[in-house]
């Protein structure tokens, strides 16, 4: 039988989602917690892999068993109280042999957020950026990433990817007002907090992290918005800006 699992995790203490030798990893505590409670050796897909630090909320994996569970939502109720504080599974669900976590999947969505003056409450899911920015700039940019293309000059070199084409159909920076601005006072002016969205049918290694260190630099100043197409025709990753660091991106959703 196949099961389809939906889990969040905090990638802080994680190597991210798929197995590694040197460091623990999601998929390694899932699967472990699944065979105990299981009696038998589980494999899980996910979804896709992430980085070091990057986080999930809706993540999605696959697993096949030879029993059939009973009861699923006892089974979620105790792997949650097996597995580390830093991840949980929202629920197991019996699904079609013809499911596949990756490549069922028709789109993801993820987000990366960036706070521009020392917050404390941000530093751990939130990238600090004081430069000046030009939002306005950086989002002519991103539209221009929009659409079907190889995206290889936002690729982490070595990759195995056979190809390095994918749709883009969502790139925008928004401001928005963290909870404890919003709910607290805490002292905050407008466009302190920005998040960058942004939704392909596939995403290569460190896609995200490397456009998003692209458009910091256009919007520092350093480049005009219309240097993302030189950056884009070069297949290059070495002429895109540097990537920025994990533990401000979330992968929000996996679209079936």
């Amino acid at each position: 039988m196949r099961y389809r699992i939906n889990l969040s995790y905090d990638g802080s203490s994680f190597c991210g989602w798929q197995i590694q030798s040197s460091a623990p990893s999601v998929q390694e505590n899932v699967q472990k917690a699944l065979g105990v409670l299981l009696k038998e050796e589980i494999t899980l897909t996910g979804a896709g892999r992430t980085d070091t630090m990057v986080n999930a909320i809706g993540y999605a994996a696959h697993f096949d068993t030879a029993e059939v569970i009973r009861d699923v939502r006892s089974i979620g109720y105790k792997i949650n109280a097996i597995l580390p504080k830093g991840i949980i599974v929202h629920s197991i669900e019996e699904c079609g042999e013809e499911f596949h976590a990756r490549f069922s999947a028709t789109a993801r969505e993820y987000m990366y957020f960036l706070h521009r003056k020392k917050d404390p409450f941000m530093e751990n899911y939130s990238y600090r950026c004081s430069y000046p920015l030009d939002v306005e700039q950086m989002n002519k940019a991103a539209e221009r990433i929009l659409g079907t293309r190889d995206f290889s000059c936002f690729e982490k070199t070595g990759g195995a990817n056979k190809t390095s084409i994918c749709t883009v159909t969502k790139a925008k920076w928004e401001t928005y007002t963290p909870d404890h601005v919003r709910m607290m006072g805490y002292p905050a002016e407008e466009g302190d907090y920005l998040v960058f969205t942004v939704r392909a049918d596939r995403f290569l290694r460190n896609m995200v992290r490397a456009i998003v260190g692209t458009l910091i630099e256009i919007g520092r100043g350093k480049h005009p918005y219309e240097w993302i197409d030189e950056v884009l025709m070069s297949k290059d990753r070495g002429v895109a800006g540097e990537s920025v660091p994990g533990h401000a991106l979330f992968l929000k959703e996996v679209e079936y």
